[in-house]
């Protein structure tokens, strides 16, 4: 009896954009031409501040680097979905998903640059902090929701993180909490395959991720991490409902990272070249340049354009970046408690010799 439960149990899985540029149009999520364009140019522009973002830590310009390269339909589609007033919850691999809700790219040069101001969330703008520690946000993601709830706001929260979060405790009482109180929030899982160097099948004996939101009381669901349309179709949906207080969801994008798991890692040394060459077939920005040629939407010209367009608003904000003034060595001491404690006195006493 228990076998046949687990070899019956199914999750729902969606794609509506397959490797050839080919759509399903009974799955089409309502978009205009100019949705479509702008959701290209959106991919094209997280490309080119990853690549260049790279670049920059191999020259030594900025320290350790977590690319997005290969996830941009992921984080693209999702982020696409969300409402201004919504709240996101990213960790270190989700710069798309930042720059999507507008966080100046120069800032997000200045964080991994070493400057933690580079993470404060401009006026109006509703993205929380990077957290590098893997999982420890999505209890906050689902604090908020419920904030959201009892305030009677109609404020959705986003939670980004990967498939090794999912075996954390943060992750269990994140989704538990979401379940109880039937938060409005959606938690996005981008299955890249790997946590590091520890492939999916080595951290859970579940067949899909999403599953496990049936647990906590709520649906989950499978997507095409790299297919645009598949994400923004499941996360607008997600994304209404839980704003008509319908509840969470968990929406287990199944995509790939292109790149290394951050600028200090070999990914050379727990997968194959093959593997990566397999999935690179599958690139989100190539299969929606398929689809848009196919549909009379791309065209030489206007790729070139969009593209010169982005290398120049990066370029911009590396300038930007270069000429911002270093923080103060006494902004260690303002910022970690509203009061501070007779230690941190004495700490800056001594920096400044008394000379304050």
């Amino acid at each position: 009896m228990v076998k046949k439960a687990l070899e019956t149990f199914k999750v729902e899985y969606l794609q509506v954009l397959d490797t050839s540029g080919n759509a399903d149009k009974r799955l089409m999520p309502e978009l205009s031409r100019n949705q479509i364009k702008e959701l290209y140019e959106l991919m094209v522009l997280v490309r080119t501040f990853d690549d260049k973002a790279f670049n920059l830590q191999r020259q030594g310009r900025i320290g350790t680097y977590i690319q997005v390269k290969g996830q941009e339909a992921s984080q693209v589609g999702s982020a696409y979905a969300l409402g201004p007033k919504d709240w996101i919850f990213p960790t270190y691999r989700e710069s798309g998903a930042l720059i999507v809700r507008k966080h100046p790219m120069h800032m997000l040069l200045q964080y991994w640059g070493g400057d933690e101001r580079g993470l404060k969330s401009p006026e109006g703008l509703n993205n929380f902090p990077i957290t590098i520690p893997v999982g420890t946000h999505i209890p906050h993601g689902t604090g908020v929701a419920w904030a959201s709830k009892m305030l009677k706001e109609k404020v959705v929260t986003m939670t980004y993180f990967g498939d090794g979060a999912t075996s954390k405790g943060d992750f269990h009482e994140g989704l538990n909490f979401a379940g109880i109180f039937q938060v409005p929030a959606v938690f996005i899982c981008q299955n890249n395959g790997f946590a590091i160097s520890l492939p999916r099948e080595k951290q859970t004996a579940s067949k899909t991720l999403a599953q496990k939101a049936v647990g906590y009381g709520f649906n989950g669901i499978q997507v095409d991490g790299n297919d645009i349309f598949a994400v923004y179709k499941v996360a607008k949906e997600a994304v209404d409902r839980a704003r008509k207080g319908e509840g969470p969801i968990l929406i287990e994008c199944i995509t790939y990272r292109l790149a290394d798991h951050s600028t200090s890692d070999d990914a050379s040394r727990y997968r194959t070249k093959k593997e990566v060459e397999e999935w690179q077939k599958k690139d989100p920005i190539g299969r929606l340049e398929k689809y848009m040629r196919k549909n009379k939407i791309l065209t030489d010209k206007y790729k070139e354009a969009v593209i010169q367009k982005s290398k120049e608003r990066v370029e911009k904000a590396v300038g930007d970046f270069e000429k911002m003034a270093p923080s103060e060595p006494l902004d260690i001491f303002k910022y970690t408690y509203a009061q501070l404690t007779k230690e941190l006195e004495e700490q800056m006493y001594e920096l400044t010799k008394g000379e304050l």
